[in-house]
């Protein structure tokens, strides 16, 4: 701490103001200390930090008080006054010597010390008046892509394979397009077409399981009346392997998966083993690695 009338005014400014602050630290001064300061102190607590260039004790303090409003997160904003500059202001609140901190809020000042206190001190000091840190602001999410039309996608992959037609990767974008759509027929037709190379590419896989299952639907009830009879008889696997195609193709892939793994539990040798078949052909279509993985576990723990 060293007394304004005792000035060694020959040092250099202190580091931290020649290096910058946060956003949560400013330079304060008598023309505007009622708007920064003292409105301001009604919202969020503030610290005052009169100091001097000429000051060593400074040189200590302001570097650890921006420090920690940098840290605290807008928990407290850090008002610096150049009492050399802002002689005025420091006559006001009668600072005798510097570094003086005062702790304002509600515009009134609560509380403040003399001299350049350790951090640890610092940290006391704040915690005692309600003064804590505030989580840093969340990141803002990424915009969302907007949904694709999957109508309008038929309709730009049917294009750009009439102009591209040796493009074997196209087509199957088309067949897996054509999928969501209803068009099992066209796709299963472009799907036969495809050169051998591709008949192991994971969306041509996925594709014939899709198609298995849109196939299966061709004839087959609405979902209330599968449901019906599953409730009349619960050991009716047929419609459980129907509803189960149903909620898949639809793209309800839990409640597929759930009338398949009933089937597994009921029988799991229901013609041929279906039901395990019904679970793997989901596990392939199905995009969502977390509930693949789920009903996985699910499964091996009905088999094993």
């Amino acid at each position: 701490m060293i007394r304004l009338d005792a000035l060694n005014r020959n040092a250099n400014p202190p580091a931290a103001e020649a290096a910058g602050a946060s956003a949560f630290v400013f330079d304060a001064g008598l023309a505007s200390f009622e708007q920064d300061v003292l409105l301001k102190s009604k919202d969020v607590p503030v610290l005052v930090d009169f100091w001097a260039t000429w000051c060593g004790p400074c040189k200590s303090l302001t570097p650890v008080l921006e420090k920690l409003a940098a840290e605290f997160n807008g928990g407290f904003l850090l008002a610096k006054v150049d009492v050399d500059k802002e002689q005025q202001l420091a006559g006001y609140f009668q600072i005798r010597s510097v570094p003086t901190v005062m702790l304002l809020k509600g515009g009134q000042i609560v509380d403040g010390f003399p001299g350049a206190l350790p951090e640890g001190q610092l940290r006391e000091f704040l915690k005692t008046h309600g003064v804590m840190p505030l989580e840093a602001a969340a990141e803002a999410e990424p915009e969302a892509a907007p949904a694709i039309d999957p109508e309008a996608e038929v309709i730009r992959l049917r294009h750009e394979v009439a102009n591209t037609p040796e493009n074997d990767a196209l087509k199957l974008d088309l067949v897996l397009a054509l999928l969501k759509v209803g068009g099992a027929h066209e796709a299963e037709a472009l799907l036969d077409a495809l050169p051998a190379n591709l008949a192991t590419d994971d969306r041509a896989v996925k594709a014939r399981a899709r198609l298995g299952f849109a196939s299966l639907l061709t004839d087959a009830p609405p979902a209330v009346v599968l449901e019906q009879a599953i409730a009349a008889n619960p050991d009716d696997l047929r419609a459980r392997h129907l509803l189960g195609a149903r909620h898949v193709v639809e793209g309800d892939s839990e409640a597929g998966l759930i009338q398949f793994l009933e089937m597994l539990t009921r029988d799991r040798g229901f013609e041929n083993g279906l039901p395990k078949k019904a679970l793997i052909d989901a596990f392939r279509i199905i995009d969502d690695e977390d509930l693949v993985g789920r009903y996985r576990r699910k499964m091996a723990s009905v088999l094993f």
